[in-house]
């Protein structure tokens, strides 16, 4: 009988303390979890990739405050594709965007690209539990869209990134990628 009532009180003992742990992890992360400095690899999948391959990425992402709440995400990436195995082509791309806070919190608006018919495209970033997205869309002269996005996910020791590029309603190429969290 000792040992029926134990279990049952060790059982409601853990129900009572997890219903205060659940609810803190399932809030959504505020800009300030994610400002720092990560680096680190991933492997770009395209359509392609059963022909050509999977090439890598080196990536490093900065995420600062900005005026008014908002914040600041800058990213480089350096392509290793085309060329050979032993001399491939490198190219490096960067791009900063800032945010402004939008309705509720959790969404947020891109100051400087609002135009989805210019080059620069619209972006907006959206804060959901402990993944910062921010997506970045264009519309063609044609109709079509391209619709990037780049959810970054607060992880043990940095951050996991994952890219997704989608043109016209088909997916042309993923990113996966694992970011360590660098000393300032």
């Amino acid at each position: 009988m000792k040992s029926i009532f134990r279990s049952l009180f060790a059982a409601a003992f853990l129900a009572g303390a997890l219903s205060f742990v659940v609810p803190a992890q399932a809030q959504d992360a505020t800009p300030k979890a994610f400002y720092g400095v990560y680096s680190g690899t991933g492997i770009a999948r395209s359509k392609d990739s059963f022909y050509f391959g999977i090439t890598m990425r080196d990536l490093d992402v900065e995420i600062r405050p900005a005026d008014g709440g908002g914040f600041t995400v800058k990213w480089t990436t350096v392509l290793r594709q085309g060329g050979t195995p032993e001399n491939p082509d490198v190219r490096k791309k960067g791009t900063t965007l800032t945010f402004a806070p939008a309705e509720g919190g959790k969404l947020f608006k891109g100051v400087e690209r609002t135009d989805p018919y210019s080059e620069e495209g619209l972006a907006w970033a959206r804060i959901n539990k402990r993944t910062l997205t921010v997506y970045i869309m264009t519309i063609s002269g044609n109709g079509k869209y391209n619709l990037q996005s780049y959810a970054r996910t607060i992880s043990g020791r940095g951050m996991d990134l994952e890219f997704t590029r989608i043109k016209g309603g088909e997916t042309t190429r993923s990113v996966k990628a694992k970011l360590v969290k660098q000393a300032e």
